[in-house]
């Protein structure tokens, strides 16, 4: 299974939505304990951020795409759809 790389910034309250969606996810479904997901935080690895194409966070990259991104206004709720779609797509992988 491939890695779901996840970028946020510390303080966010988007990503502290994505935190909070993924650990409901995981206790909903036990198959999504077994998505490994790569936390990269963009203040310390600003480079590897520069590389890849968003605005956003939480923005949510798997095999290379970017599957999913956060926009101000966005709820728990439509944070937790565009992360489960991604897990989702990691575990068919």
């Amino acid at each position: 299974m491939k890695t779901v790389e996840l970028f946020y910034v510390p303080g966010c309250p988007y990503c502290a939505k994505a935190k909070k969606a993924i650990a409901e996810l995981k206790e909903e479904n036990a198959a999504y304990a077994r998505v490994p997901v790569k936390w990269i935080n963009e203040e310390e690895e600003t480079d590897y951020a520069e590389e890849h194409d968003y605005y956003y966070v939480p923005t949510l990259y798997f095999d290379k795409e970017k599957r999913f991104e956060a926009h101000p206004g966005d709820s728990l709720e439509r944070i937790k759809a565009g992360i489960k779609s991604v897990f989702d797509q990691a575990l068919q992988s």
